[in-house]
Parts: structure tokens; C-alpha cells; sequence
């Protein structure tokens, strides 16, 4: 009879301990009708809310790498009886019109604590696209869209197939009717939408398997589709930079933001925390003299008390950070060109400058922090700054980040060295650029003589700035940079500081190729600075441990020589050659020859990445200044007689041949940047023989890379 079932249930609920959890879910199945009573169907779903959201709130808070399934007993009761394939979910869909907005909140509310403790779950929800859509439509409604949100972050994470953002129901209308911390939040969700798998992982990827890859999904991908989809949306890119730039209420001083700020830290891991704080803090306020009927299960926790004003600066700083991050992707895409228009004339950069002191760059000293990326003791806020910054800097925009003085500053720097003025300086629309006294390159400039030697954050920072000088040389933006003591800076991490990070020493390696290539007056300081040979053999050391992290540099080395020993009648030029130690090192055949060794030994097709093909384009560029110097037959033979030497004859020189085939067809196939290729083939190679004075500075237009890895370098045949 149903009373005996009824009671061995409640006997069985006793010893497993199910907290009256199959019982809660029976009431509720019987109240899963459109004629129930829905007042009923809310008590119980507060029940059973109440029940789930402690053990979430511990998953959120606690080690999660320890977190098992025996943690989670509610969850997986909840689960094992049905709770989330039942009633519940039909709730969700069918009974929306029907119900209220507390009841609504409720059931999402119990749905996201199970998503939190059990993966299998998620899966399931993520796995109908029916109602992943039907989420979004939830988002209307200001009183849920917290909770929808969030659950729709969590089941994207573990989606298999990327959603198709044009499939949402008007999601123009959608985006367009959020106000601002709405959008911000959407942007955690858009993030998913629009990023490539494994785009973290993008340098382990052979090149091999990218081509042929590419040749499998000659279509834009689904995160392509997306960021279209978005670009389309009137007004959303200016309502991003608004976002982005906006200021931060500094009601609270500075030492005490702070101080307030470590004891929050560990909370900012999980952006359902956070929110969930604020929108607490914000109902307190709201209904200070009466308890909220409007708040969900989480309120109730002891967690529930006022929030510190710092919390609410932290709020805004963890916005930023997500709308920064979907600026970064939009700015790596295909559209990017489009993209760089309209933040420049948004203003994001001079938006991003005001904030540098006061948010964008926080250091924190609590050893203790969470992780993030690559760095367990960071702050994502500079991170992403920082790679934006870079992504900004690739192309025609770069100098929207300096203010008019400093532009004229490099204006002076041309006409005082008899040069012309590169075209996009000239272009510049002063309008756009930075204010106050200092551009926002110059304060990162400032910010990286301060990071501690090992820090990841000079990663970032190097590409940052390396970024600026990236592209056609320009002598005026060297010496921009050199003025500001940024050689010296980076010798003396080298060399001085005691740097382990392989990270950060490539980055260096790169950042001061571009800072010296072709610039007499930078290796006349490079010189003045490493004046002891101790000094010298330690520079040597660093670059010699790991070629793919230093052969860029090696690569600017030998240019610069090779246009050094064509301008024999400056005076300045000669004494240089004659006196700097690291040119008159490489200008030894036996030392050229030991690195295009090991360059062509290090890699092979099959190992090829975006990472170390840069190791075979630096002993291209050796190979061909040889072959214009008719020495070519010289290092081949000297290459075949190391193979013997070796005892692996042919192994050298047929692996550098299979490396050039795979080059060729690379590099030269349709689908490659036809534009880039143009601009470095070998009709704009002529180092050393142009009609400028031969005591002015370089010419704006050396052979070059556009960036590590990418943008190849285009020669004439070597004759292997």
C-alpha cells in the first residue's frame, strides 16, 4: 500500500541519510501541472534549494581537485532519484509563463548547484539545444538573468559543439535591451562562443597538422560565424569600450582597498560568488526594513552580510577584465581590421590610459592567490590589458598609445636624423591618441622596470612592447624606446638579475632584436653596458642555452652586420664594427656556422610549430646572405662535413631539405598572407645599398618577421 511504501521510503531515507530528498522530489512530481498549486510546487523547491546550495557553496570555496563525488551527497541524491531529468527541467521549459519570477530563480538556482558538483549533470543539460536556447530567452527578465547566466556558463564550458549565436531568438534585441553590468556579464558567456578550441595550446600544435587541418575546414569556423554574428549587433563594440573605460568609484582609500582586497581575494575564483555577493549586498539595500522575497537560496547561507565598498571596486575591475578578454578575441580574428577602426574611434586607448595607475595595474602580495593562466600568483586584470595592448599594436594603430608630445617627440627624433617620418605616424589622428603627461606605452614601460626578475607578468610586458617595434623598422620608435633606458633594462635582466623563466628570457630575446636591428647607436650601447668579458660570456650563455628562444635575436645580429659591413665609409659605423664585442663575434665564419648547425638540428618537419619555426627562417636568412656573398657552397660543404664528423652523413642536409619543401609549400601556398610575403621577398632586400647618406640612420623597410612564428620571411632560392 502507498502509507508502507511511504514509510519504508522514510526508513530507507533514515539510514542512507537522503535528508528526505526522494520524498521532496515525489511532492514535487505531483505538483508538476499546470492547475497545481504553484505556492506548494515554491516551498518545496526552496526546500530542496536550501539542501543543494551549502554543498555547492563549499565545492566553490574549497580545494576543488579534492572534491569527490562522496562530498556531495545531497547533489548526488538529487540526481540518483531523478531531481534534474524530472519535473524539474519540465518546470523550466513548459511552466515559465505560468510561474513567477521566484519560482523561476528557484529552479535554475537548484539546477546550477547540481552542475557545480556533478560534471555528469552539466553534460546532460548541455547535450538538448532546446534548452540551452530557451536559457537565453530567461535573460530578458533582470530578476533571473543572474542565475541564467551562470548556468549557461557552466553547461558551454562543457559543450561539445559550439553554439551558433545566430540561432538565439532576436539576440540583437537580446544584447541591445541589457543595461551595463548585464552586458558585462554576458560577456563571460560570449567568450565561450567566440574563442577556438584550444587556443591556449595554439603554439604546441605542429604546423604540419595546422595545414593539414586547414585543409580539412576550408569554412570559417563556428567562434568565426559568432564574432560576425556580434560585430553585427548595432552599437555593441561602443558600448564594450564604454564598459571597458568607464571609472571606478574610489570612496574608500587607497590602503584600505587594499587591505579589503586580500581578505576577498580567494572569493574572486568563481564569478557566481561574486555576483551573488553584489546582488545581496544590492537587495540589502533595497529591502533593508523587511527580509527580500526576491532573493535565492544562496542568501541564506552565512555568508549573507554587508559587503565592503572595495568589494564593489573588485566588481567592476572583474567586468573589465571579461569585456577586455572578448576585445582581445574580436582583435585576433578575421574581422580585426574592422575591429581596430572602431576602438579607435571609441577611444578605448586614451579610456584605458586614465585607468592604468588607478585599476589596470594592481600588485598584490598575498602569496596565496588563486591561479590564474600561467601565473599562480597573478591578477588577470594586467594580463589581459596587457595582451590586448599587443593585439592592438599589430597593426596601423600602434601609435593611438602614446599622447601628442611623445608623438612629437618621435617626429624630432626623424628630422633631427634627416629621415622621413613613417606614413602611419603621419596619419595619426591626433584626436585619438592619449592624454595627460604620459601615453599608455610609456606607463607600461615604467610598470615592467618594476615587475620582480621571474615574474610572468615581464612575459606579457615584453610582447606588450616588443609589439610597438614590430613591422617596417622604424629608427624613430628605437630611439623613442632607448631614451627611455629600455636596453640597459633588458641587459640587465639577461644578464644581471639571475632570470630562470625560459618565458621571459625568450621574450627579452626577442623585444631587444627588435630594439637593435639595424641601430648603430643601440649596439654602441649594447657595448658600453657589457664592458667586461665576464659580462659578455654571460650574455653568450643565455643565448646559447636555447636557440628557439634567442635565434631572433641571433636572426637581427646577422642582418645588422651584414648592412654594417656595406657602410665602411661611416665614420660612426666603423668604429662601432671595430670596437663591439658581439658583432665582432659574429662576424667569425666558425661562429655563424655553429649556429646555422644547431638551427637546422633542432627542428624537423614533424616537430615544426608556430614556436620554433622561427629557428628555420633565422637559418634562412644565414644561408641566403652567404649565397649573395657567394659563399654558399662554402657552409654547405662545411654542413656535410660535420655530418661525417658526426657519423650520420646526409642527416643535416637532407633534413634542411625536407624543411625547405615543407617552407615552400607553407608558406607559398593561396591560402598564406600574400600581402606579408610581398612586402619581405626579395626585392626588398637590399641591406646596405640605398641612396640615403651613409651616416642617417636605416631605412624604414629591412627584411624582417612580422611576428614569432608567423608572417614568413620570403627568399630567393639557395640553390639546396
Amino acid at each position: 500500500s502507498l502509507p508502507t511504501c511511504q514509510a519504508l521510503l522514510q526508513e530507507r531515507d533514515k539510514r542512507a541519510k537522503w535528508h528526505g530528498i526522494p520524498e521532496l522530489l515525489q511532492k514535487l512530481r505531483e505538483s508538476s501541472h499546470p492547475n497545481s498549486d504553484l505556492s506548494h510546487t515554491h516551498s518545496v523547491l526552496k526546500e530542496l534549494s536550501s539542501l543543494l546550495s551549502m554543498e555547492a557553496m563549499s565545492f566553490v570555496t574549497e580545494d576543488r581537485k579534492s572534491a569527490q563525488e562522496s562530498t556531495f551527497p545531497n547533489t548526488y541524491t538529487f540526481d540518483l532519484f531523478g531531481g534534474v531529468d524530472g519535473p524539474l527541467l519540465f518546470m523550466s521549459v513548459s511552466l515559465v509563463p505560468a510561474v513567477n519570477d521566484d519560482l523561476v530563480k528557484d529552479c535554475l538556482s537548484v539546477l546550477y548547484n547540481c552542475c557545480i558538483c556533478t560534471e555528469g549533470v552539466t553534460k546532460s543539460l548541455a547535450a538538448r539545444d532546446d534548452f540551452v536556447l530557451f536559457l537565453f530567452t530567461l535573460m530578458t527578465n533582470k530578476k533571473t538573468f543572474l542565475q541564467t547566466a551562470t548556468l549557461i556558463e557552466d553547461i558551454l564550458g562543457v559543450k561539445k559543439d559550439m553554439i551558433q549565436l545566430e540561432g538565439i531568438p532576436n539576440l540583437s534585441g537580446l544584447v541591445q535591451s541589457f543595461d551595463q553590468q548585464q552586458l558585462a556579464n554576458f560577456c563571460r558567456i560570449l567568450s565561450v562562443t567566440i574563442s577556438e578550441p584550444d587556443v591556449r595550446n595554439d603554439d604546441k600544435h605542429t604546423l604540419l597538422a595546422k595545414n593539414a587541418q586547414q585543409k580539412r575546414n576550408a569554412s570559417p569556423s563556428r567562434a568565426e560565424v559568432n564574432q560576425v554574428t556580434l560585430l553585427n549587433i548595432p552599437g555593441f563594440i561602443e558600448r564594450l569600450c564604454k564598459l571597458a573605460t568607464r571609472k571606478v568609484s574610489e570612496a574608500t582609500g587607497a590602503s584600505n582597498f587594499l587591505q579589503e582586497l586580500e581578505d576577498w581575494y580567494t572569493w574572486l575564483d568563481n564569478a557566481l560568488v561574486l555576483d551573488a555577493l553584489m546582488q545581496m549586498a544590492t537587495e540589502e539595500a533595497e529591502h533593508s526594513s523587511t527580509e527580500s522575497s526576491d532573493e535565492s537560496s544562496m542568501a541564506t547561507s552565512p555568508l549573507r552580510h554587508r559587503l565592503p565598498q572595495s568589494m564593489k571596486i573588485v566588481h567592476e575591475i572583474m567586468y573589465k577584465v571579461e569585456v577586455l578578454y572578448v576585445l582581445c578575441v574580436l582583435l585576433m580574428g578575421r574581422q580585426r581590421n574592422q575591429v581596430h577602426k572602431m576602438l579607435a574611434e571609441f577611444r578605448l586607448i586614451p579610456g584605458l590610459n586614465n585607468l592604468f595607475d588607478k585599476l589596470i595595474w594592481r600588485k598584490y602580495t598575498s602569496s596565496d592567490h588563486v591561479v590564474h593562466g600561467q601565473n599562480e600568483n597573478c591578477d588577470c586584470s594586467p594580463v589581459i590589458s596587457l595582451e590586448f595592448n599587443k593585439h592592438f599594436l599589430y597593426f596601423r594603430n600602434k601609435y593611438l598609445l602614446l599622447n601628442s608630445q611623445e608623438l612629437n617627440e618621435l617626429s624630432a627624433i626623424s628630422l633631427k636624423a634627416n629621415i622621413p617620418e613613417v606614413e602611419a605616424l603621419v596619419n595619426t589622428d591626433r584626436s585619438l591618441v592619449c592624454d595627460g603627461k604620459k601615453g599608455l606605452l610609456t606607463r607600461l614601460l615604467a610598470v615592467m622596470k618594476r615587475e620582480p626578475p621571474d615574474s610572468s607578468f615581464r612575459f606579457w610586458q615584453a610582447r606588450a612592447v616588443e609589439s610597438f617595434l614590430r613591422g617596417a623598422t622604424s629608427y624613430a620608435d628605437q630611439m623613442f624606446l632607448l631614451k627611455r633606458g629600455l636596453l640597459e633594462h633588458i641587459l640587465f635582466c639577461i644578464i644581471d638579475s639571475g632570470c630562470k623563466s625560459r618565458d621571459v628570457l625568450q621574450s627579452y630575446f626577442d623585444l631587444l632584436g627588435e630594439l637593435m636591428k639595424f641601430n648603430i647607436d643601440a649596439f654602441k650601447r649594447f657595448n658600453k653596458y657589457v664592458s667586461t668579458d665576464d659580462k659578455f660570456q654571460t650574455f653568450m650563455t643565455q643565448i646559447n642555452s636555447s636557440l628557439v628562444d634567442s635565434n631572433m635575436l641571433v636572426r637581427c645580429i646577422v642582418l645588422s652586420l651584414d648592412r654594417f659591413e656595406s657602410q665602411t665609409e661611416d665614420v660612426k659605423v666603423v668604429e662601432v664594427l671595430s670596437e663591439c664585442c658581439l658583432l665582432s663575434y659574429m662576424a667569425r665564419v666558425e661562429n655563424r656556422l655553429s649556429f646555422l648547425f644547431r638551427l637546422v638540428n633542432v627542428i624537423n618537419v614533424q616537430t615544426l610549430t608556430q614556436e620554433n619555426v622561427s629557428c628555420l627562417n633565422t637559418s634562412l636568412v644565414v644561408l641566403m646572405l652567404a649565397r649573395r656573398r657567394g659563399k654558399l657552397p662554402f657552409y654547405l660543404n662545411t654542413l656535410r662535413e660535420k655530418e661525417y664528423a658526426e657519423k650520420y652523413p646526409g642527416c643535416l642536409l637532407n633534413n634542411f631539405h625536407n624543411l625547405l619543401r615543407f617552407w615552400q609549400r607553407h608558406y607559398l601556398n593561396k591560402d598564406k598572407d600574400s600581402t606579408c610575403l610581398e612586402n619581405v621577398s626579395a626585392n626588398r632586400i637590399s641591406i646596405g645599398h640605398s641612396s640615403r647618406p651613409l651616416s642617417s640612420p636605416p631605412s624604414q623597410n629591412p627584411l624582417e618577421e612580422k611576428v614569432r612564428g608567423e608572417g614568413p620571411l620570403a627568399f630567393t632560392s639557395i640553390g639546396v
